[in-house]
């Protein structure tokens, strides 16, 4: 029997033994340093009500991965909803993303004709500002797009971003109906506990390791120091950031944290009927908040609200940005046959969710296997 080491017990995780014990004859390993699987995505409780870190909906446009997670955690299609921007020089809220229908309720709506009407386009961006002025203009980029940018990354200038596939969430400017959601599935769990059920699932044939941490790597080798004891693998499945893996040999990789507040209102209900999030892309320290029972549909005479403010607290969001991806690379050049690298961290990819870490699981067995694997 071969034997897996899997790094991190989070969503890519437990989808990577997940997928090693469908394919059959592997002895997997997780290690996970939390006294829990399933990292940021676990459901806790406050007031009564369920929630994670941030919200958690799962957002794809294969149709196969929603079927193959659906199968495991029965989920519920959130297809309704929508997102508010409050622009606070304007004293008011906007569809978001931004959307042809708002202009004209816009004080600088002049202004943004003008600009939309001479647009230089796309071909030449070399950042998120060209990207985006050259899409929507200079005006409606100041008021949805700048601020959010530099706080969201903790950035003092948003050009400093300059990756920027995973920007604009479908569209730029959009027209007519839910136009940016329309190619993806949107759903969150039934049940209460979200998708903890998953990760028991994934995880029932591998051995893991709560509140452990690996003492020491040699990659090169697929060997490494667990408790005290030494112990190489024929296969190595890594979700955590490259550069631990190496010491952080070619140095370390940024990443943005986040500060996570939650609060219960005496309401039932806060948010207007189908708003999920209301996202604030102006000074306001924090950048968005989730109403969780839209996702959750828990009963309860009150509610429960979160709120985000981007810190230098955790690794979760690595920075788009050309130079650190590049670094990244270097580590992921260093890893021998047999290692792989998944997950937001693992890839060191900001654009990588829940869908995309299944998806990266199956790739993983399908390389192993030497087959197509089925979903």
């Amino acid at each position: 029997m071969k034997t897996a080491l899997i790094i991190g017990g989070g969503f890519a995780g437990c989808a990577s033994a997940h997928q090693l014990a469908l394919l059959g004859g592997w002895d997997v390993t997780v290690v996970e340093a939390a006294p829990f699987l399933g990292a940021g995505v676990r459901t806790k409780w406050y007031g009564g009500h369920p929630y994670t870190f941030g919200p958690r909906h799962f957002l794809t446009q294969n149709p196969k991965l929603f079927e193959f997670l659906n199968r495991y955690v029965p989920l519920r299609r959130c297809a309704e909803h929508e997102f508010l921007a409050y622009i606070a020089e304007d004293e008011q809220f906007y569809q978001f993303p931004i959307h042809k229908d708002d202009i004209s309720k816009m004080p600088d709506r002049d202004t943004i004709q003008s600009e939309l009407g001479s647009l230089r386009g796309v071909a030449d961006a070399k950042n998120i500002e060209d990207y985006w002025v050259g899409s929507i203009g200079r005006t409606l980029y100041n008021k949805f797009v700048k601020n959010y940018n530099e706080k969201m990354w903790m950035v003092d200038d948003a050009s400093r971003i300059d990756t920027f596939n995973w920007s604009p969430k479908g569209a730029t400017l959009n027209e007519g109906g839910r136009e940016a959601w329309r190619a993806h599935l949107s759903a969150y769990p039934i049940a209460p506990n979200g998708y903890d059920d998953y990760f028991d699932i994934a995880t029932s044939e591998a051995t893991v390791h709560l509140s452990t941490r690996i003492d020491r790597y040699d990659i090169p080798h697929k060997t490494v120091v667990i408790n005290g004891e030494k112990r190489s693998f024929d296969v190595i499945v890594n979700t955590i950031s490259p550069d631990i893996l190496f010491d952080r040999a070619w140095g370390e990789l940024p990443y943005v944290g986040l500060d996570f507040y939650k609060f219960v209102l005496p309401v039932e209900h806060c948010f207007p009927e189908n708003v999920y999030f209301l996202y604030y892309p102006g000074s306001e320290p924090f950048k968005r908040l989730v109403e969780y029972k839209k996702f959750t549909r828990h009963k309860a005479p009150t509610t429960l609200i979160g709120i985000e403010f981007p810190s230098m607290n955790g690794k979760y969001y690595p920075m788009p940005i050309k130079a650190e991806r590049q670094r990244a690379q270097t580590y992921f050049d260093a890893m021998p046959d047999g290692v792989f690298s998944i997950g937001r961290a693992g890839s060191y990819r900001y654009d990588v969710d829940i869908d995309d870490t299944i998806a990266q699981a199956m790739e993983v067995a399908e390389q192993l296997s030497g087959r197509a694997t089925a979903v």
